[in-house]
């Protein structure tokens, strides 16, 4: 895979957030996104943030995709040969 672009950076991002907060409620029950925001706002956060992770899905999938590409190119060229 090739340099990020900002939707990939953006992406990260969020689901990094979203992480670091799930994981505070989780050790602490204390949720930094509502506390820092208001609630709506934090909705939509977190509804920005599952986007981001289903978005994360697809960029994995695109990741797996090359590296068994570029694992089958040496195997094909000695074939060849």
């Amino acid at each position: 895979m090739g340099h990020l672009n900002w939707l990939d950076r953006v992406a990260f991002t969020l689901m990094i957030v979203g992480g670091l907060n799930l994981g505070l409620v989780g050790l602490f029950d204390v949720n930094v996104i509502t506390e820092i925001f208001s609630e709506t706002l934090g909705r939509i956060i977190f509804g920005l943030v599952g986007l981001s992770a289903l978005y994360g899905i697809y960029l994995f999938t695109k990741i797996d995709a090359g590296t068994a590409r570029r694992t089958e190119e040496p195997e094909q060229l000695h074939r060849a040969a």
